[in-house]
């Protein structure tokens, strides 16, 4: 302690051994420090305007006013003009042993300026200008340029003087920005500290972006391979905003000496380090499986408030709106860690002791610059440390609470491992007498299955030739219905031909009679009623002929090949043939049909005798549904069945309709399943709309439709697709 107290007291007194001041304001310098600067703070003279001869070494300066140029412009130097051209002046006196060395000066500034050195202009930085748009200020970053002094005692070191107008200043950590702070020193001494201070910085943001780069690649990886861990992938994101402003901090050591867009990039490294904050705090929560409570919400609108409003604030904006929300950031971090250890969560001890480090290191960090005014590029090494500390801690101890929760996870599967290794050993014994067992009952049930396949297959055979017996009955039905219609149709012509064949057997008669009394006038209307007759006869032969060409035809037709056919005249035929075949059955059963056919009704590809089928069967259906109508109405009831075409839409449409007693709602989705009739037993085998659907929609590729209404009405409407 004693020797801290030492050191400190020798730096305190090592400036006022260095150089004196005259009575006359010339700073007389004695000698030269050996690692530090010469700060030339004392002596200055000031004085607002531009005067080229305020440069020459001989003007007399003493009526200027004292300033110390090293204070702050914002604060410190109202008398310095925001916008125009001031000068500053310093007398120095050198010893000889300082004179014989090669000098430098170390500037740093805020502004622009043209540094002159008994009266000769040794270097400008940035641009001075009468004009304020020209100027631009320009900050050397204490990088050493030689300053060429004479061998005459007395010097005189002028600044020509501007800042840059509607530049927005600020701070950033305990920084300031003076107007003009320039130290004198030995050329190599000067070149040595800029490299030390440089080089330090260099290595230690080197060092923060390596640190960030690795934790990037790190968690990014576990997020990939682990997704249902949250947390990785918001300590990626808390480690790319942390490279971020680590990788603009060294851009502005290196490349900073543009102050407006300096001033720009180090608010956006704060708002960058605020934003890393809170991902670090919402990993965080993720970790320890906690919803983002309401302090969460108050921390982020105070972060974008001082993001926008505070941190750009002058001089205390980066401790309210930047080191005081970190360490608010930090708190919480804390606050949950707490919280999720009180609830039981595995090591989170471990992340509460890292915000705890956080917390001191980072708070120890800043007194020591608040307390001492260090400049940023002064910063210690110690201080360098505690910044790492602080910074890492809670990456640090979160890393190890993930590596221990791995290794818990770790040991509990090798043990849940040998548990299930000692149960698989238990299982295989089980396995082996259950295989036992169940060999002797597949066997058992292998011929159990057999002998149930055998009887299976015997019962589906049966049902098999039931149904073929059961199709063949209904086609037979057709068959027989079919017929009737046919005998129908011939047993007319063939009573006109016994009637007409018997009236001219009498009248052959009468004739031979006549003709043997020699009554030729009597015989000659004889032979014309004879003739009428047989017209008569030929005609109605005619007629019976072309019904049995016509079933002859369908006979033929009745390979299963498509054909084109007249649709109006086919639905005609069956039409009849099914209403005479009924008439034949029941000869007090009459009904009224109506045909409306389109008369533009194009020939169509069919198979006519499947086709004929299915109308047929529509037909008998709408005749017998009229027919137990009639019945039940006891004769109060005017049959009528109804057969139209139409084509349109690329179709054929053929309608039955009848008004009979309709299809009740409970049976119409069972209508074209096989067997299902609603007819008495013995009387229909339901088949025949089963059959009727399948040759419409897979033999031709159409649609069989229903229409309905209870006790009102009952359509059929068959959809034949037009194939050109």
């Amino acid at each position: 302690m004693k020797i801290l107290f030492c050191f400190l007291l020798i730096t305190y007194c090592i400036p006022y051994t260095c150089f004196s001041q005259a009575t006359d304001h010339t700073i007389h310098v004695k000698v030269l420090p050996h690692k530090e600067d010469l700060l030339l703070n004392k002596g200055w003279k000031f004085q607002v305007g531009d005067n080229p001869e305020w440069a020459n070494p001989a003007f007399n300066d003493q009526h200027w006013q004292t300033i110390d140029p090293t204070l702050d412009i914002v604060n410190s130097l109202p008398q310095l003009p925001k916008s125009g051209i001031a000068w500053f002046r310093l007398h120095l006196s050198l010893d000889p042993a300082v004179r014989e060395q090669q000098l430098a000066l170390l500037i740093q500034q805020s502004g622009a300026s043209e540094v002159y050195l008994n009266g000769h202009l040794i270097h400008r930085f940035g641009t001075v200008s009468a004009n304020p748009d020209e100027v631009e200020a320009y900050d050397p970053m204490w990088q050493p340029v030689l300053a060429p002094f004479t061998d005459e005692a007395r010097q005189v070191l002028a600044i020509r003087y501007a800042l840059e107008p509607n530049l927005s200043y600020t701070t950033m950590f305990e920084s300031t920005n003076p107007a003009l702070r320039i130290g004198i020193n030995n050329l190599n001494t000067a070149i040595e500290k800029h490299e030390r201070y440089f080089g330090r910085l260099l290595i230690f943001w080197t060092f923060m972006v390596g640190a960030s780069t690795l934790l990037i690649f790190l968690h990014t990886a576990f997020y990939v391979f682990y997704p249902q861990q949250k947390a990785n992938l918001s300590f990626a994101l808390f480690s790319f905003f942390f490279l971020a402003q680590n990788i603009i901090r060294i851009w502005t050591f290196i490349n900073g000496h543009d102050i407006a867009s300096r001033f720009s990039l180090y608010n956006t490294c704060f708002s960058l380090l605020l934003v890393a904050d809170l991902f670090l705090l919402i990993a965080i929560y993720q970790l320890s499986n906690q919803k983002r409570d309401i302090l969460f919400y108050v921390l982020l609108v105070m972060v974008g408030v001082s993001i926008f409003f505070i941190i750009p604030q002058y001089g205390w904006g980066w401790i309210a709106g930047g080191a005081l929300m970190e360490v608010l950031i930090k708190l919480n971090i804390l606050r949950v860690a707490l919280r999720s250890a009180k609830r039981g969560k595995r090591v989170a001890r471990i992340i509460a002791w890292g915000a705890v480090v956080c917390l001191v290191f980072f708070v120890f960090f800043l007194s020591l610059g608040v307390f001492t005014h260090e400049f940023l590029i002064g910063v210690t090494p110690f201080r360098s440390v505690l910044y790492v500390i602080s910074v890492l801690s809670i990456p640090i101890a979160t890393s190890i609470y993930l590596g221990l929760d791995f290794a818990f996870i770790n040991s509990t599967l090798n043990r849940k491992l040998l548990e299930v290794e000692e149960l698989s050993e238990k299982t295989v014994a089980q396995e082996k007498e259950k295989q036992q067992i169940l060999a002797s009952q597949n066997e058992t049930l292998e011929r159990q299955v057999e002998e149930r396949t055998a009887a299976l297959k015997e019962s589906l055979e049966e049902l098999s030739t039931t149904q073929n017996q059961l199709i063949q009955k209904e086609k037979m039905a057709s068959l027989g219905e079919l017929t009737a219609g046919i005998a129908h149709e011939i047993q007319n012509p063939l009573n006109f031909v016994n009637n007409f064949s018997g009236v001219s057997e009498e009248l052959c008669a009468e004739l031979k009679e006549e003709l043997k009394a020699g009554n030729t006038t009597e015989a000659l209307p004889l032979l014309d009623d004879l003739q009428q007759n047989l017209h008569k006869i030929h005609h109605h032969g005619h007629r019976a002929e072309s019904v049995v060409k016509g079933m002859l035809q369908h006979s033929r037709s009745a390979t299963g090949e498509k054909q084109l056919t007249d649709i109006n005249a086919l639905a005609d035929e069956f039409l009849r043939l099914s209403y005479h075949g009924l008439r034949a059955k029941d000869k007090s059963f009459n009904a009224s049909l109506v045909t409306d056919f389109d008369a533009q009704l194009e020939k169509i590809e069919v198979v006519p005798q499947e086709l004929g089928r299915v109308l047929l069967n529509l037909f008998n259906n709408a005749f017998y549904a009229t027919q137990q109508k009639k019945i039940r109405l006891k004769g109060q009831f005017k049959p009528e069945v109804k057969l139209s075409t139409r084509q349109q839409d690329g179709k054929v449409e053929i309608k039955v309709r009848d008004n009979g007693s309709g299809i009740p709602a409970g049976i119409r989705s069972k209508i074209f399943q096989p067997f299902f009739t609603t007819k008495p037993a013995g009387q229909g085998t339901g088949l025949g709309l089963s059959l009727s659907y399948d040759i419409i929609t897979k033999g031709h590729g159409g649609d069989l439709l229903v229409d309905t209404k209870e006790d009102d009405f009952t359509e059929f409407t068959i959809c034949l697709p037009v194939k050109h």
